[in-house]
């Protein structure tokens, strides 16, 4: 993606949360993002090998001090993991944590012997992944309607499926819409900033819920807002939210994630590890976003589907461009990505309909897609001259605004996701199948959509009421 780009969706996370020194990773690639000075470890013995290996290195490199190494957490809990400070959170910039680059390094050998890893930075889970969304809202004309359309069949509490939306929550008034009426959940909270404008990623949950309702209107569905900071949350607290979501309501038959990280590994992360390990032995289906980075690294949780011991459990999504033949430009994709469902260009809820909501626009404009791709996509329209400059410093010029009525636009595989979940919760009602694991894999066997990514023909879900429209491709430049 563009560099500043990521840089000035840095900032919006760093501001979410102004008490975390946050660094880009690794050596500012802007793969992921995570906290400084802090190392993650499993809790018990390997929690305590961490600290006193790291310890060790530091009292005997130059440079550095074992006297900072100590334990940031009790030593268990329920996600498993132990929270280990190496340093001075507030020491360099946002291109890395010497610290913490030398605590990884110290345990390599230790890592090596065992055959698995030991400890790993705190990344930052975020529904803009990579801190980057798919794109921004657009509002959308009630006329129109909602793309998938809403499915005819009604609601039926007794044969519903259960559907949990684990994301930022939902606007205050969204039961004023009627395909809303029997979702619950978690209210956002703070909807506007000072001068009501909406805030970053207020509506998500909301455009989601209306997604599934659209697909599958016999669903129980329950949005949570475990990831309203900004969409974000670091790792060690993520795992804990996700075992408070389903401790509320019980384990559902379908959970709906549209957030996650990079790390640069293939063995998933530490964070999540307990919970994925119950999740196993649950009969939940995770259905989880494969991530904007248009990149094909794992993506966490979404790439445990690429790990036989959890594809069972677990379905990664990525999103198809607005014509259904190819995928979007900004989707994640590779072998751990197991289906494809529309993510470009849908249209849902964002707002309830009591009042219409500005939307201040604060990135700049690109007038080429991020990603090189050569066809109008999301990625370079529509974009909004915001009050960051490209060399990222603010300007005397006054951000875009725009005021959302009820619908949106908007595109991302975090939108993908739920139109897969819904896909599956609707084949379990019309066929009384009451295993989601099982409904997930007679829907994709006998599914004959496909679709091209990368040169790959890939199984692609399409919703029946979902419409396609044409793709533009931009002439060449002179």
């Amino acid at each position: 993606m563009a560099p500043q780009r990521f840089h000035e969706q840095f900032d919006q996370i760093q501001r979410s949360m102004p008490d975390v020194p946050l660094a880009l990773g690794p050596d500012d690639s802007a793969e992921f993002v995570y906290e400084k000075g802090v190392v993650l470890a499993r809790d018990g013995e390997e929690a305590r090998l961490v600290e006193d290996t790291v310890r060790t290195h530091f009292t005997e490199a130059t440079g550095l001090s074992g006297d900072q190494v100590r334990r940031g957490s009790p030593e268990t809990n329920r996600s498993g993991i132990t929270r280990i400070r190496v340093g001075d959170p507030g020491h360099g910039d946002r291109r890395g944590d010497r610290a913490v680059a030398h605590a990884l390094r110290a345990l390599r050998g230790h890592e090596a012997r065992a055959g698995r890893r030991l400890v790993s930075r705190n990344h930052v889970v975020s529904l803009a992944v990579n801190s980057c969304p798919g794109d921004e809202p657009v509002p959308a004309p009630l006329t129109q309607g909602t793309n998938p359309a809403p499915a005819e069949a009604g609601h039926e509490a007794d044969t519903a499926v259960d559907v949990l939306v684990v994301d930022n929550g939902l606007t205050h008034d969204y039961s004023l819409v009627p395909l809303l009426a029997g979702v619950q959940g978690d209210l956002h909270g703070t909807e506007t900033d000072d001068q009501g404008n909406l805030l970053q990623y207020v509506g998500h949950g909301t455009f989601i819920a209306g997604l599934v309702a659209a697909v599958a209107p016999r669903t129980n569905i329950t949005v949570r807002n475990t990831l309203n900071d900004a969409g974000a949350v670091l790792e060690d607290e993520f795992g804990q939210r996700l075992f408070d979501a389903v401790d509320r309501d019980g384990w559902p038959a379908i959970l709906s994630l549209s957030a996650g990280t990079a790390n640069g590994r293939d063995d998933g992360l530490l964070g999540v590890a307990a919970f994925m390990e119950e999740l196993r032995e649950q009969d939940t289906l995770l259905v989880a976003a494969a991530g904007n980075n248009s990149s094909a690294s794992p993506f966490w949780p979404a790439a445990y589907a690429g790990l036989p011991e959890y594809a069972h459990a677990v379905l990664s999504v990525g999103a198809l461009r607005t014509d259904g033949e190819f995928g979007a430009c900004f989707s994640n994709y590779g072998s751990w990505v197991k289906v494809y469902a529309p993510g470009e260009r849908l249209t849902s809820t964002l707002t309830g309909f009591d009042a219409p909501v500005p939307y201040v626009y604060q990135h700049s404009t690109y007038d080429a897609c991020r990603y090189h791709f050569t066809y109008a996509c999301t990625c370079q329209s529509p974009r909004h001259t915001g009050v960051l400059s490209e060399a990222g410093t603010p300007t005397s010029g006054k951000a875009d605004q725009v005021m959302f009525e009820g619908y949106a636009h908007w595109s991302g595989t975090s939108f993908a996701t739920p139109v897969a979940a819904a896909m599956i919760a609707a084949f379990m009602t019309a066929g009384k199948e009451s295993d989601a694991r099982a409904a997930r894999k007679q829907l994709l066997s006998g599914d004959t959509a496909y679709a091209e990514v990368r040169g790959a023909h890939v199984p692609a879900l399409l919703p029946a009421g979902w419409r396609p429209s044409p793709v533009t491709q931009l002439a060449p430049p002179a």
